[in-house]
């Protein structure tokens, strides 16, 4: 696998050339039963309905006519039955051959993208793989299939036919073939012309998408400029070259139809004269020419589907070509890298070494130029770069997924570069700040390290041999995977622990404990927590009177009208295990019927009808996809039926409601709490749903079966959160900062009970979403500096980490890392020192390379050119503004600057000029910028000092310079054309948006 076969039937033959061959055995049994379904038409008609005499000798056996035409008729259907039945056969085996084939081809282009260079992913998009993988390698798998047995079947089937009719004439068979040589001639000549047309019409096609495209990004100056008739004469002209193109596909096309279908007729008209002349002679008989034209009819299928055959090959041949060519860029890393690992792995103590590594870009670049650097085991290193290029590409190449163009990268002894992937994968952890998620929940990405290999075979054997015949892994998924052992942990307790370990050493207050506490969970699915929970609710209790908080909280009692609740649930006094959804209220006859009786759906439906005004009144109907109306929880179908159906009881009131229509309308009060409904919420209804509750919400209750449970202080409530289980109440709405006092105070609570861990593994099984879509970085980044951690690796790389949190945070971080494990050796990557805890070691990276005593040091075979370029992209790199700009973008805004010195008093640029020079950026000494006065001296506005870009709002605006700039001390700048400063705004937004944080500074002076 670890080369692509070089054309598609060397791959079919290399991993199914049993199976051809068998299917080739089975398709050759087809043709005697083919040639009896030919021959006993005519021995009917001959030998049975045409016999001479009524008693017939068959094998010695004297048969009479009526006998006979029923034995004939009987084995004619035999035959017929036997061909269908080994036909049926052929094809399945076909169809699982092609799927097999396909299938193992799927697999094997999946299993190369995890062997693709870094670099190569820049250069391909993931649409494009996905659908060469998918939707382009489907047509293949038919041809797979039909590789060895389509062509024999069809050509054995026309020399079957075509033997048949020279056995009954020879002049039948001359007449059958003499037009074929000329179908096989002319009509794929007559194809490919169609074929170039085709890729004609597409490229044609792709232009007119750009026009369609371009004409609607630009529909704005194209109506203030009139310029949409000749914008239209232009569409016109392309549509016009794709009716040309199709007009002369069409001709072609049927032409060739027609030419077919005329060659093909022409045979049955030499049939039927000749034919018919040599039965009149008596030179045949009249049952061998009509089995000659049924054998004749059957001829043409077989014939067509040879030349269907034919086309195939030759797209599928170019379409192999083209996805094969994707599928094997230069620098994969080898297949012995990922199969068969060793076993113990082996560990990477000792010093990392990065010996003269040079790394390029797809370009030729040097990203990282020259590395040379011994960083010692166990210590802490703080690597500062400015460039989060530089930052990506060191960790690349410590990760190895980026092999240096030269140098070496060794870990004690063990050169890097021969490493088998899984040691990498277990010793070696990487963590950013912008990882990538897969769907699953949160414990499966985090433990993605620790499952390197199943525990167990699998339950269907099956299945697991299927997947080796189509060359895939027989690994089973309904097994085991977690070995807590790859870590050195005893068991799966062990590793959990040492996980929540990690988060709570970033402290109580950070986001994934924030994110458990605002958790619901099933008491029964998680014992130990729900324990915790209950036992604590008295404490919490003191100690949020202790803390006078008790206003904020809106404690559940059976004898008060809680106004955070929605209505159901202070009308049962009891909490829903799952949502409650319009269809689910429907489905609650019984419900409903309890609701009528107590009148109860008269006074709610007063309530729904002031809510809805009050909500039309906000957001309208089009205003739904607002946050405030999404923060109420009401499903935007709901909201929409509730509309209409509040317009219907204007009229009918609540009696010409449905059930289905009261349920609907029920819903909004069942999910609205009266604190969100606000002063509409009256007094007298709260008074009248506590009077049902008290002598109704057992009955109530009963009728929803387990929908709902009862709430009470010694249990859990399932549609609360932790946080509100442990208050046992809701918070009010105008806690505001308040709040997050409580969350700490509960957090606290949950921290000295012991129960941390158990609120954590709410955190562990939280789904996640496609690409973690769901999740804020809040949550991704403790997400993936614990997946880097968790494997207990020998060299910890962190670039940026946590950088959502604030510096307290990371300094506990660190602080837990050390302590958790004192072995590893941490290489902190970072823009700046103060991103880094306290280091035993600090390297400077600028430009890509490395930084001593202030100076890059540059290698001495640099051209004139090079180092001025080099010179160049130092001094941009090092300005805030330009910071975080690519490699590339840095290197074209370098290549149109240009050196610019000004000497004490001197003038820059005066007040009112065009600024076609561009903006300056100062690289030293101070420039002042002036108001000049006709009267009196000039007004300074502002001195500009180093790293200061002056002049940068006139190439925005397009305006003239709007003071004047000269230089108060002596000047060096880098002067960058307004082309090229341009370009960057347009097309980077880190930069566009610090220069909007420059202009607002401009503004508040």
């Amino acid at each position: 696998m670890n080369q692509i076969e070089p054309t598609l039937f060397k791959f079919i033959w290399k991993y199914s050339r049993r199976d051809q061959l068998i299917l080739l055995v089975v398709t050759s049994c087809l043709f005697p039963l083919l040639y009896l379904t030919l021959e006993l038409p005519k021995r009917i008609i001959n030998d049975a309905i045409g016999a001479q005499s009524e008693r017939i000798d068959v094998l010695g056996f004297e048969l009479s006519q009526v006998s006979f035409l029923a034995l004939l008729c009987a084995a004619f259907l035999a035959a017929v039955l036997a061909h269908g039945l080994v036909k049926m056969r052929i094809n399945t085996m076909k169809g699982v051959l092609a799927e097999r084939m396909l299938r193992r081809f799927r697999y094997q282009l999946i299993a190369r993208i995890f062997r693709f260079p870094q670099p190569y992913f820049e250069r391909v998009s993931q649409g494009e793989l996905v659908s060469m993988i998918t939707a382009e390698s489907e047509p293949m798998g038919g041809l797979m299939g039909d590789a060895i047995s389509q062509p024999v079947l069809q050509a054995g089937q026309m020399l079957t036919i075509l033997g048949f009719l020279f056995l009954q004439s020879f002049w039948f068979g001359v007449a059958a073939c003499a037009l074929i040589p000329l179908q096989a001639w002319l009509i794929p000549k007559l194809q490919r012309q169609i074929n170039l047309l085709n890729k004609k019409r597409v490229a044609e096609v792709r232009v007119l998408a750009a026009d369609i495209g371009e004409s609607a990004a630009g529909i704005t100056a194209l109506r203030a400029n009139g310029g949409w008739r000749y914008r239209q004469a232009m569409i016109s002209a392309q549509l016009g070259r794709l009716f040309a193109i199709r007009f002369e596909i069409y001709q072609k096309k049927f032409f060739m139809k027609f030419l077919n279908n005329f060659i093909s007729q022409l045979t049955p008209f030499f049939f039927f004269s000749i034919g018919g002349y040599l039965v009149l002679q008596g030179a045949v008989s009249l049952g061998a020419l009509v089995a000659a034209l049924a054998a004749y009819k059957d001829l043409s299928s077989p014939w067509k589907e040879l030349l269907a055959y034919y086309n195939q090959t030759q797209d599928m041949a170019i379409r192999w070509e083209i996805v094969t060519e994707r599928f094997a860029p230069q620098g994969m890393m080898e297949e012995t890298r990922f199969d068969a690992p060793p076993d113990p792995l082996p560990r990477l103590q000792g010093d990392v070494v990065l010996d003269g590594v040079t790394v390029r870009d797809a370009d030729g670049n040097a990203v990282l130029e020259d590395l040379t650097a011994t960083l010692p085991m166990g210590k802490v290193i703080g690597v500062t770069a400015p460039s989060g290029e530089d930052r990506r590409a060191l960790a690349e190449v410590l990760t190895r997924e980026v092999l240096p163009a030269s140098g070496r990268l060794r870990i004690g002894e063990t050169d890097m570069a021969g490493v088998h992937q899984a040691v990498v994968a277990a010793r070696i952890g990487h963590a950013n700040s912008r990882p990538h998620l897969f769907q699953g929940s949160f414990g499966d990405n985090v433990m993605m390290a620790m499952k390197r290999r199943p525990s167990a075979a699998g339950s269907d054997a099956e299945f697991a041999e299927e997947s080796l015949r189509a060359g895939n892994s027989a690994d089973p998924l309904d097994v085991e995977w977690l070995d807590p052992e790859l870590s050195g942990f005893a068991d799966t307790g062990e590793l959990r622990a040492f996980w929540a370990s990690l988060i709570e050493g970033m402290g109580q207050g950070n986001a994934l404990i924030r994110r458990g506490l605002d958790q619901k969970f099933d008491a029964a699915r998680y014992p130990e927590l729900s324990e915790a929970i209950t036992g604590l609710r008295e404490r919490v209790r003191f100690a949020v009177s202790e803390a006078g908080l008790e206003r904020y909280v809106h404690r559940l009692d059976p004898d008060s009208y809680n106004p955070a609740l929605p209505v159901a649930e202070n009308l049962l006094f009891a909490s829903p295990r799952a949502p409650i959804t319009a269809d689910l209220l429907v489905a609650q006859s019984e419900f409903l019927a309890q609701m009528r009786a107590l009148n109860l759906d008269v006074t709610l439906l007063a309530l729904t009808r002031d809510v809805i005004d009050m909500l039309r009144q906000i957001f309208g109907m089009d205003g739904t996809d607002h946050p405030l109306f999404r923060a109420l929880g009401l499903d935007v179908d709901t909201y929409e039926h509730a509309v209409a159906l509040v317009e219907q009881t204007r009229e009918t009131g609540a009696a010409g409601l449905s059930d289905a229509q009261l349920g609907q309308l029920l819903i909004v009060p069942a999910q609205i709490s009266a604190d969100q409904i606000g002063p509409a919420f009256p007094e007298a209804l709260k008074q009248r749903i506590l009077d049902v509750r008290h002598s109704h919400s057992a009955v109530l209750t009963a009728t929803l079966g387990d929908l709902f449970v009862p709430l009470s202080d010694d249990a859990i409530a399932p549609g609360l959160t932790v946080l509100e289980n442990a208050l046992f109440g809701k918070m009010s709405q105008d806690a505001g900062a308040r709040a997050d006092d409580l969350r700490r105070l509960v957090a606290n609570a949950l921290a000295e009970s012991g129960a941390n861990g158990a609120v954590l593994q709410l955190i562990y099984d939280l789904p996640i979403a496609l690409s973690g879509g769901s999740l804020s970085s809040l949550f991704a980044e403790p997400l993936a500096l614990s997946r880097a951690a968790i494997k207990r690796p020998d060299v910890l790389i962190l670039e940026t980490p946590l950088a959502s949190y604030p510096a307290e945070t990371r300094r506990a971080m660190h602080d837990s890392l050390r302590r958790l494990l004192p072995d590893t050796t941490l290489i902190y990557l970072a823009d700046s020192a103060d991103a880094i805890p306290e280091a035993d070691m600090e390297i400077e990276v600028q430009q890509g390379r490395i930084v001593r005593d202030g100076l890059a040091t540059d290698s001495g075979d640099d051209g004139a050119a090079t180092a001025d370029l080099g010179r160049k992209l130092r001094a941009l790199e090092q300005t805030a503004l330009f910071s975080t700009l690519s490699r590339k973008q840095l290197r074209l805004l370098a290549f149109g600057a240009r050196w610019f010195t000004a000497q004490q008093g001197e003038t820059v640029f005066l007040k009112d000029d065009a600024p076609t020079d561009g903006a300056y950026l100062i690289l030293e000494g101070e420039a002042g910028m002036y108001l000049p006065s006709t009267e009196g001296e000039d007004t300074l506005i502002v001195r500009s000092g180093p790293g200061t870009l002056v002049g940068e709002l006139g190439l925005i605006r397009n305006e003239p310079r709007a003071l004047s700039m000269v230089a108060e001390s002596d000047l060096r700048c880098l002067r960058i054309g307004a082309e090229e400063f341009l370009a960057v705004v347009e097309n980077d937004a880190a930069t566009a948006f610090k220069l909007l944080q420059v202009v607002a500074g401009y503004v508040r002076n």
